[in-house]
This record gives structure tokens, C-alpha cells and sequence, in this order.
């Protein structure tokens, strides 16, 4: 597993396949399997159909990334946005957590000097009576040992807020909007940021403030 791509290995007909998916993590992994599962069934071309999944883009608030460049002029100056704002629970939410500590972060191009792995977390909703403790146990994922920052949005991420040691606690706010206002002097060169809420909490607007701290690149500035 890389920044952006996954190569996986399965069996078919007794014989080893590769495949590969454009985003990181294992749970797209598993996902593309079931893919080529159904299109061999409905009797598909298992090669055809491997180059034709080679060829999908996660959507955007389900894993998409981009690159944002935070410099008119200067192209290093960067950070990365993994967009995964349109759904969370606690399985995808482990999962995201997942690629972002995995994420190759840069070091020396921004302010803080070092590139950080930064997670903004909005509430999972509909779990119910655990949805507190749920929300409090994510502090204890392993992933989060590699995650340097945690911005926590809505009431019952505050529970996670306050079980994630002091050195990750970076801002707490109870809305989306709050958190999208506050972040501009919270990013640097360098970083990748994930966002990662259920629907309800709005955090495309938090994607949206990242995505407008930056500039156009070549012909897109045309």
C-alpha cells in the first residue's frame, strides 16, 4: 500500500492474481475483490475486468485525494487531503485511520518543519447508547500512534477528545462550520489531512476550507 495506489494478491482457478486499486487501504482492497468476485460469476473477462478496476477513483467524500498547493509559485509547498466526509462508522473509521498513518508525510517545506499526519473527526451517528464510549475507544486504535494531530468536531467526538493523549489533542469545535473557520493557521506545507464524519456533521465544508487555502496549478489557472 502506497500514498494513493493498492496491489493485492488473490486465487483464481488455483492460480495467483494481481490486481491493483488507485487509493490506499485494505478495505478497498477487499472491495475491489468483491468486484472481480461478481464479474467473474457474470462471466467477464478476469483480465478485462482487473484493467478496468485499475482504472476507478475512489468518489468524492469516500477516500478521494488531492493535492493541494498552498503556494502560487512555488509547487513544493503542499499538503495532501484524503476526503472521506461522506459517511464514518466504527469499522471505516478504523480503516481511514489506517491509510492516514500510513501516509508519507514531508519534512522541512513548512513552518513546523516536520509534515504531519492530521485527523479531523466529526461524530459517527447511530450507534446508540455506546456511540460515547465508541467514540472514546477510537483513542486506543493502533493506527493512532502514527497520527501526530486529532481536530474533534461535534458532541460526541468531544469523548474522543478528551481520551486522546494532550501531544495529539489538537482543536475541538461543536460544528463543521466552527472547525472550517479555525484551520487556515492549523495546516502546514507538508501535511496530509483527513476528514472524516457521518453525513450529517457537514464536514464537506471543512474539505472545502482546506481545498480554498489553495491555488491553481498550470492549466487549471487558465
Amino acid at each position: 500500500m502506497q500514498d494513493d495506489v493498492t496491489v493485492a494478491e488473490a486465487a483464481h482457478d488455483a492460480q495467483a492474481i494481481l490486481y491493483k486499486i488507485h487509493a490506499a487501504g485494505t478495505h478497498f482492497a477487499v472491495n475491489g475483490l468483491g468486484a472481480l468476485a461478481a464479474a467473474v460469476e457474470l462471466g467477464a473477462d478476469l483480465a478485462l475486468s482487473i484493467q478496468g478496476l485499475g482504472r476507478w477513483r475512489p468518489y468524492s467524500g469516500r477516500g478521494a485525494r488531492e493535492r493541494v498547493y498552498l503556494d502560487p509559485i512555488d509547487d513544493h509547498l503542499t499538503l495532501d487531503l484524503i476526503d472521506e466526509s461522506y459517511n464514518a462508522n466504527p469499522t471505516s473509521m478504523a480503516a481511514a485511520l489506517e491509510v492516514l498513518a500510513a501516509a508519507r508525510v514531508t519534512h522541512d517545506i513548512g513552518r513546523v518543519s516536520r509534515g504531519r499526519r492530521i485527523a479531523i473527526l466529526g461524530d459517527m451517528k447511530e450507534l446508540g447508547p455506546e456511540g460515547l464510549r465508541m467514540h472514546a475507544a477510537m483513542a486506543d486504535l493502533t493506527a493512532m500512534a502514527s497520527v501526530d494531530v486529532v481536530h474533534c468536531v461535534g458532541p460526541l467526538s468531544e469523548s474522543l477528545y478528551h481520551a486522546l493523549p494532550s501531544s495529539k489533542r489538537g482543536h475541538y469545535s461543536a460544528t463543521a462550520t466552527e472547525m472550517a473557520e479555525m484551520l487556515r493557521g492549523r495546516l502546514d506545507c507538508g501535511d496530509v489531512v483527513m476528514v472524516k464524519g457521518s453525513l450529517s456533521m457537514g464536514l464537506a465544508q471543512v474539505v472545502a476550507a482546506i481545498r480554498n487555502m489553495g491555488h491553481a496549478r498550470g492549466a487549471e489557472a487558465e
